[in-house]
């Protein structure tokens, strides 16, 4: 390898080694996500354009320049009076010309003479440019203002841009060969100037041959009445003008035209324009700083909660992602901060319960599936018919039992999608409760007598009614439940169940008693689990799945209520008398 290839390969290696890195990147590492989130930016922007407007607002409506035009007016009428009275007072009078009265004449007699006495409106006072020169730029010198002076003809007399005093230098600036171009920033407030004036203002032009016909204010002036005007030049400057009356006593001599200076007014306005566009930096610079902050308070949080919904999702369920807690804040993202933890939990317990309800009747559908196995393969082994029968028997015990349990887990497992698809209807206890305790009567009496009561509770109340709002096919199968749960453990004779219907404040409650053995203290809990059975002496096993209190359970809490199980004691021995089961159900209230 030469020195060439040799010095290629190290600044290769250095190029790989440190990687450039891009400056947005770079940025987007310092400050994180939070100044370039998208939540971020609509703030910020909608922020600023609230801003924006606001200042453009500001700008084009800004009273500040109709005062200073306005007050502009009146100092420049004010100077004008001033002007028009020393220019009047300066003109001579014409007394080389007496008018005398004809009619007098005629009056007069023999012998008398008239002696003529001139009167005001008789003199002609003409305004002599060598007296009125001086008197005008003493005036309009210390000034910005720009005089012109016009005879009683409107014709231009004296214009100060072109008076000059003694021994003053005249300097004339020959125009470039070529025009020079404006400046970004001249075409900038150009177009700027024009932009904000107001668009109904004449076109201020120079009039031909210093007439000054062309200005109406002038003309206006001849007659007597001083007058304004404000115009705008090609490059959206303002000039105003105002013209005032040259008279003495009421002769109208001519007419005094003061004029601003294109852009005296404009820089004025340009320099509060400044001090506002500096105000609306400020303004900008905090309200982006706590758009910010904002910004953070809103997006910080919904990206972590979003985060944690994200590590839920790809999570298993061995493990339990801690959603953030937000509960301090009293706000919205607080409330879906306790939203997404409740409800996390609640995928987590319902994730655990389908673990256990999945591992439950695996268990549960394995035995039946054992004991059928061995008796399977053990029925080609018997040699007696008595050995096959009993085999026999136990295989159709095992496939009932096997029966009723995918029966009851299927129930089970759909009883959630079920009540949610269902429509919530008016459910009266007392018929429904009539109805099934009178089918019960029938159906099973024969099997174990038993003496089924209904007591209905109306507490001093002839008209109380007991409506729930829920599902009637699934609130009676909580009924027909909980009644063949107790005559499965009343005695053989006198076995007695009592149905109670009564009312507790805005609930509904049903109360199924039974003289059986009572429930043992330490499974008063335990008989609502999943496949839980505790069968009374006598009962072939396998009648029951143990699913039946656990899903009358589930079907109790959908509707808003509860089911719970206590032991019945006598009153005089305080030993166990039966048990008894409370169903307590909200009342449907009155539209």
């Amino acid at each position: 390898m030469n020195d060439g290839e040799e010095a290629a390969g190290r600044s290769g290696a250095l190029g790989r080694g440190r990687r450039w890195t891009h400056p947005f990147t770079l940025i987007r590492r310092i400050f994180g996500n939070a100044v370039f989130s998208s939540l971020t930016r609509r703030i910020v922007f909608f922020n600023l354009v609230a801003l924006v407007v606001l200042v453009g607002g500001i700008m084009y409506l800004n009273q500040f320049r109709e005062g200073l035009i306005d007050a502009r007016v009146e100092s420049l009428l004010t100077q004008g009076e001033i002007i028009a009275g020393a220019i009047a007072a300066s003109a001579s009078v014409d007394t080389n010309s007496i008018t005398i009265d004809p009619e007098k004449l005629l009056e007069l007699q023999a012998g008398q003479s008239i002696t003529p006495l001139p009167r005001d409106e008789d003199l002609d006072f003409p305004i002599i440019q060598e007296r009125v020169a001086p008197v005008l730029r003493r005036l309009i010198s210390p000034t910005r203002t720009r005089a012109r002076l016009f005879d009683a003809d409107a014709d231009l007399l004296l214009d100060s841009r072109h008076l000059y005093s003694g021994g003053q230098v005249l300097r004339f600036d020959l125009p470039p060969v070529e025009p020079e171009s404006e400046s970004l920033v001249e075409r900038f407030n150009t177009w700027f100037n024009r932009l904000l004036q107001p668009g109904n203002l004449p076109l201020y032009r120079e009039p031909p041959g210093g007439s000054g016909t062309i200005y109406p204010e002038v003309m206006n002036a001849l007659t007597g009445v001083r007058g304004a005007v404000v115009r705008v030049t090609e490059k959206g400057e303002l000039i105003v003008s105002v013209a005032v009356p040259v008279q003495r006593f009421r002769a109208v001599l001519g007419v005094l035209l003061l004029s601003t200076q294109a852009g005296d007014i404009d820089k004025i306005v340009h320099a509060e324009r400044l001090a506002i566009i500096r105000v609306f930096g400020v303004a900008a610079l905090v309200n982006v700083i706590l758009s910010l902050l904002l910004s953070s308070t809103i997006a910080n949080p919904l990206r972590r909660l979003s985060a944690a919904a994200i590590r839920v999702r790809r999570g298993g369920a061995k493990v339990r992602e801690e959603i953030p807690d937000f509960s301090i804040r009293q706000d919205e993202i607080g409330n879906l901060s306790i939203a997404l933890r409740d409800m996390t939990s609640a995928l987590y317990d319902r994730i655990d319960a389908i673990e256990s309800f999945a591992a439950d009747v695996s268990h549960e559908l394995k035995n039946p599936l054992t004991s059928l196995r061995s008796a399977v393969e053990t029925l080609p082994l018997a040699r007696s018919d008595d050995s096959k029968k009993r085999l026999l028997d136990i295989i159709q015990h095992d496939v009932r039992r096997l029966d009723r349990l995918i029966s009851d887990i299927s129930d089970a497992s759909r009883l959630d999608a079920e009540l949610a698809r269902s429509d919530a209807r008016s459910v009266d206890m007392e018929t429904l409760l009539a109805n099934l305790i009178d089918i019960s009567r029938q159906i099973r009496n024969h099997k174990k007598p038993v003496l089924l009561d209904f007591v209905v509770d109306r507490k001093n109340d002839p008209k109380a009614r007991f409506v729930v709002s829920g599902y009637e096919l699934r609130i009676g199968q909580i009924i027909t439940n909980l009644i063949e749960n107790a005559r499965s453990f009343v005695p053989e004779t006198g076995g007695r169940i009592v149905i109670r219907l009564t009312r507790s404040r805005n609930r509904c409650i049903v109360q199924v008693e039974d003289n059986g053995p009572g429930i043992q203290a330490e499974n008063i809990d335990r008989i609502f689990e999943r496949f839980y059975t505790d069968r009374p002496d006598g009962e072939d096993f396998g009648q029951n799945s143990g699913l039946g209190l656990s899903i009358s359970r589930q079907i109790a809490e959908a509707h808003g209520g509860s089911l719970k199980a206590e032991n019945l004691k006598d009153d005089k021995t305080g030993q166990i008398a039966g048990a008894r089961f409370t169903l307590s159900l909200p009342l449907e209230q009155p539209a």
